[in-house]
């Protein structure tokens, strides 16, 4: 297959996923993994793509939200690794604002079982936490975003105004160390902007895919947090710049 087969097919699969890999692209077009980052590194240069940890995602523009679908099926050995961590920092008896995003929903995943007070922020969480059997479980008001189901407005900010949790989860829709926690929604930023407002304590939880990355609306400084948990695709320059600033980075390590 000749190399502008090869950069036209990479782009049509980027059209359908959230994430491609150098494997997989290898296999599908007959040409060494060499061959296909070399193409990778050229439709980077051009804007078409944005390098990551073994293969590439779509360079979305910074106002464009991927669907909620196509993003729970993207990086999910990270999230659920990075979901494993967060749960481990949590201690029994604790009160807890879980953000929207499928980071968190993995995070609410792992919650089921544990004795702990839960306001989550999305319908998604809400529902898969309704039968857990020792979560006490706090819905506030909202409206839900279409297809997101992440709650937003003035009655979840009035909810949120409340309380007081012990910890904020947050799952960005991007994060890097000069445009902060961002998100693809001004709503959305707000509600996660008053979820920190009103913790204790705050986790970030940004995968690999989401570093030095940059959402429409901004949410607050990379160094706000207190723990960041990622995995080891992270950019490790930038995690030990983080840590510099004096934040704790959990890097968890992905299950083979």
């Amino acid at each position: 297959m000749r190399g502008t087969e090869r950069h036209r097919l990479i782009v049509e699969r980027l059209r359908d996923a959230a994430q491609v890999t150098v494997a997989e692209l290898a296999a599908e077009t007959g040409a060494s993994e060499m061959t296909v980052r070399r193409d990778l590194d050229v439709l980077a240069a051009h804007g078409v793509l944005r390098r990551v940890h073994g293969g590439a995602v779509p360079a979305m523009p910074a106002g464009v939200e991927p669907p909620f679908a196509a993003r729970a099926v993207s990086s999910t050995s990270a999230k659920q690794a990075i979901a494993r961590a967060a749960v481990e920092l949590i201690r029994d008896g604790e009160t807890i604002v879980l953000d929207s995003g499928t980071t968190a929903l993995e995070v609410a995943r792992r919650l089921h079982d544990r004795a702990v007070t839960v306001m989550p922020l999305s319908l998604h969480v809400v529902t898969e936490l309704l039968d857990a059997p020792r979560v006490r479980l706090l819905i506030p008001g909202g409206e839900p975003r279409p297809g997101e189901l992440a709650l937003v407005g003035p009655l979840v900010l009035a909810s949120l105004r409340q309380l007081r949790f012990d910890v904020a989860v947050i799952s960005p829709c991007a994060f890097s160390l000069d445009a902060g926690v961002t998100a693809y929604d001004l709503p959305d930023a707000e509600v996660k902007q008053q979820a920190l407002a009103v913790a204790h304590r705050s986790f970030v939880l940004a995968d690999g895919a989401k570093w030095d990355r940059a959402a429409l609306a901004h949410v607050c400084p990379a160094d706000r947090a207190d723990v960041v948990v990622t995995d080891p695709t992270a950019p490790e320059d930038q995690r030990a710049a983080l840590a510099d600033r004096g934040v704790l980075v959990h890097v968890s390590p992905m299950e083979p």
